[in-house]
This record gives C-alpha cells, sequence and structure tokens, in this order.
C-alpha cells in the first residue's frame, strides 16, 4: 500500500489503500489547505516529474531542494561534520530517489535527521530508512508525526547535542517543540522558519502563522532571543534558497526582536 503525502504541506502519511480523509498539519491554523481542497501524491509520482536540486550554500553545508518547487518549496540542509559523528541533515524535504541518494552518498551520507518543525516532517522516514539514520525531532510535536516509525526519537528539554558543535536548540514559537541547530564550526544557526529570514536579508522575524499571518506574543520571542543568547552566529540559513542572513546574524535576531516588540507596543 502507498504512503501518500498531502501535495499541500508535504507530509508523508502512514500506509493506507485510499488517501486519508484530512491532513491534520494543514488543518491546523498555522497552515491551510490548498484551494483546490485536499490533494495527495506519492512517491512515486513525485519521481516522475520532480527532480533533486543541490547546491553548495558554504563551505560543509550543502543545500537539497526539488525542481519544481513542491509543497511549502522549503530546501533541506546537510551539513558535513565527519569529524562531528558524521553528516547531519537539517530539515527535510518530499523527493527521494536514487540519483538523489547517491548524490548525497557521495557527500558523506547521512548519520542524523533533525527536523524543525512539522511543516516539514515531509518524506522524514523515507530518507531516515534509506540512509539508516535516526531522525531527531522535540517531543512537544510529537502529535504531528503523520508517519510513525522506530527511527524517529524524540528528545525533550531545551537543548540536545548531535556531536561536536553541533547543538539542537528548542526555541518554540511557531510550534511548541520549534528547533535550530546550532553549527558552531560554520558559525551560522540553522533556523528553518522558527527564526524566519525575511526579503530584506539584514533581519528576521518571528510568526505564529506565516501564511495566515498570525503573530506570536511577546513572550514567545523574549523567549526565542534568551534562549540564543549564549551562542554565537555570525550567519543564519533560513528555509528557502538564498534566504541567509550573510553577516552580523546574532544582532540581526536581536534588532529584529527589539522591532517585533515595538509593533507590538512592548
Amino acid at each position: 500500500m502507498p504512503h501518500f503525502i498531502c501535495v499541500t504541506c508535504g507530509s508523508q502519511f502512514a500506509e493506507s489503500a485510499e488517501p486519508p480523509p484530512r491532513c491534520p498539519i494543514c488543518e491546523d491554523e498555522r497552515q491551510y489547505v490548498g484551494r483546490d481542497g485536499q490533494r495527495w501524491t506519492t512517491l512515486d509520482e513525485l519521481r516522475r516529474d520532480h527532480r533533486a536540486e543541490i547546491r553548495e550554500e558554504a563551505p560543509g553545508l550543502v543545500g537539497i531542494g526539488c525542481e519544481p518547487s513542491f509543497a511549502i518549496g522549503q530546501r533541506a540542509l546537510l551539513v558535513q561534520a565527519p569529524g562531528a559523528g558524521g553528516n547531519v541533515l537539517w530539515d527535510c524535504i518530499s523527493l527521494l530517489d536514487d540519483e538523489l541518494g547517491a548524490r548525497v552518498e557521495e557527500l558523506g551520507g547521512i548519520a542524523a535527521i533533525a527536523i524543525s518543525h512539522p511543516h516539514y516532517y515531509s518524506s522524514m522516514v523515507e530518507w531516515a530508512r534509506a540512509f539508516d539514520a535516526p531522525v531527531h525531532l522535540h517531543a512537544a510535536d510529537r502529535e504531528w508525526v503523520m508517519r510513525p516509525d522506530e527511527r524517529i526519537e524524540f528528545w525533550d528539554g531545551e537543548t540536545r547535542e548531535l556531536g561536536e558543535g553541533l547543538t539542537l536548540l528548542r526555541l518554540g514559537g511557531h510550534f511548541e517543540g520549534g528547533t535550530v541547530l546550532h553549527w558552531a564550526a560554520g558559525d551560522a544557526l540553522l533556523s528553518g522558519d522558527i527564526v524566519q529570514v525575511v526579503q530584506d536579508r539584514r533581519w528576521v522575524s518571528f510568526m505564529y502563522s506565516y501564511p495566515n499571518l498570525i503573530p506570536l506574543p511577546a513572550e514567545a520571542i523574549r523567549r526565542i532571543v534568551a534562549a540564543l543568547e549564549p551562542y554565537e552566529f555570525d550567519r543564519i540559513y533560513g528555509a528557502w534558497w538564498d534566504a541567509v542572513v550573510r553577516a552580523d546574524g546574532k544582532a540581526a535576531v536581536r534588532r529584529s526582536a527589539e522591532r517585533y516588540l515595538r509593533a507590538l507596543g512592548h
């Protein structure tokens, strides 16, 4: 039986003979059901008309995306860290085929997968099985896993070390378990859209729902800034191609939070 994939959010579901009746991730107020209603595809169908797009983002950091764009359109990031226990795939995409798998193996494979929040869970179990890698998800977002699997490892608390200089930080905000990855060797923060790199890439922003324009409360912003304070980073890599703060990233978070709080009247 196939594992159906939601066309709007890209999440792969447990196997079933028929498409699921609904996608809880899209019905949540942080996402949306597409204007044509709930639609489904499968990995086999994706493989027929989509291809991988791989780009070097920086030394030791490779972007993995999908052409043409699918669902939310994010790209994953492969952190090459052989000295820290092996490569880490940050966030995920729905597409995985033999060509993409071979190219990732050429880059050193995947030792671990970590995902910022449920909108990017996509085909994480396919990736985990293909590379025999655990998937690290914050336990606060357990309810949003649509395809359970023994390779998914839930973690609690505020931080988790994946290897030397690779630290998961729970910031919350967009989702209760919203997580970023601090990459010390790259002087970088991999943020998904928990910390959103905006069009003016000197700045970031923070939202409860991006498509539905629901802001976060002031206390959530203060918590995010406080959680990042102990960590140094110059660059911030967001969820999409070219969504990158190239310099002064930590200061960008501070001034962006101050601007956000002023807009809320704080």
